[in-house]
């Protein structure tokens, strides 16, 4: 019974997986028949680069401030209790019961070993160290080509296929539960980050279409939100199968129907 429910949990994030690689493949078309826009729109790169920015930044601020984030989205109640700092932890966050035991946002029971890497005495966030990295060289890519004189010219088009690979990379690693290493989460995620942008970059160059543009960035987050979706069931596939008795996330997630 349990196997069943969280087969049927597991459906949606694979949903959200296809219709992203729906959208992989109609931008993968636009490459080679770009809807060029007529009227280049004078305005149209500072509005979308403020956009993207501004994603940019949220997507930093979730990291560092999860909780609040999910109070505003509603998002990741059964993770809020447990997770104090999302990302850069110096700290031990403890559950209300005061048995599970959170480093770098996940428990330190060895089973994520792989979702975390140590500097020093400070462990860390795989997956949210990406995020991070990738999301401050993003904010520098688009001051540079939508407010400044960085022109891609005649490499827009391999920008756009290398970001179409960044992206399925970053949304295939939690599928492949045979990866164990920190640094390929952290490489995937950066991946997921930065190859948005590409994308971005590269077929602005090409159409000069803001409505295309826009129609981008909603899939940017479209694809950051099943990367989260995965994430989850990724944990909740861990957890399900976890039989410690002094560590009551597995017990939590039972309760959902796990």
């Amino acid at each position: 019974m349990q196997s069943s429910n969280f087969m049927f949990r597991g459906s949606f994030p694979l949903f959200l997986v296809m219709v992203s690689f729906l959208g992989l493949f109609l931008i993968a078309m636009f490459t080679f028949n770009s809807p060029v826009s007529e009227d280049n729109f004078v305005w149209r790169k500072p509005i979308i680069g403020s956009i993207f920015g501004s994603i940019c930044v949220l997507g930093t601020m979730a990291i560092f401030f999860p909780n609040e984030c999910s109070n505003v989205l509603n998002f990741g109640q059964k993770e809020r209790r447990w997770s104090r700092f999302y990302g850069f932890n110096r700290g031990v966050s403890v559950s209300q019961s005061g048995s599970s035991v959170l480093r770098g946002h996940h428990p330190t029971c060895g089973r994520f070993f792989s979702h975390v890497f140590r500097v020093g005495d400070q462990i860390f966030c795989a997956t949210c160290s990406g995020l991070f990295i990738a999301a401050l060289a993003a904010l520098v890519g688009v001051a540079s080509y939508f407010f400044g004189n960085w022109q891609t010219g005649h490499s827009a088009f391999s920008a756009v296929w290398v970001g179409i690979l960044g992206v399925i990379l970053g949304l295939l690693q939690p599928l492949l539960l045979t990866v164990h290493r920190s640094l390929v989460r952290v490489f995937s995620s950066a991946l997921l980050a930065i190859g948005p942008f590409l994308i971005l970059v590269g077929m602005d160059e090409l159409a000069h279409n803001v409505f295309l543009d826009v129609f981008l960035v909603f899939l940017t987050i479209f694809w950051l939100t099943t990367r989260i979706s995965l994430s989850r069931w990724e944990h909740e596939k861990i957890c399900s199968t976890c039989s410690l008795a002094f560590c009551d996330l597995p017990s939590e997630y039972k309760k959902m129907g796990v």
